[in-house]
């Protein structure tokens, strides 16, 4: 494995060994998987993660978004 040096502001560093203490891991775990994430263009979370918290808050038809009757007028 190919060792790089990095030098990160004062608050990213300290961030990131906060972080890897309260994981019980290396920071460079931590580097190594967010350059992982970035490099295959994910972030780590789900678009269900990024907007669960108004999952569910839809009332309507158990149907709304299968059926093609409930789109009539929609947009006019």
């Amino acid at each position: 494995m190919k060792t790089l040096t990095v030098k990160l502001p004062a608050p990213l560093a300290q961030w990131l060994s906060r972080r890897a203490r309260e994981l019980g891991r290396p920071q460079s775990d931590l580097v190594r998987e967010a350059l992982q994430r970035a490099r295959e263009g994910t972030s780590g979370a789900s678009c269900h993660d990024a907007f669960g918290d108004v999952c569910g808050v839809v009332d309507g038809p158990r149907d709304l978004s299968t059926n093609p009757k409930h789109l009539t007028g929609f947009g006019e």
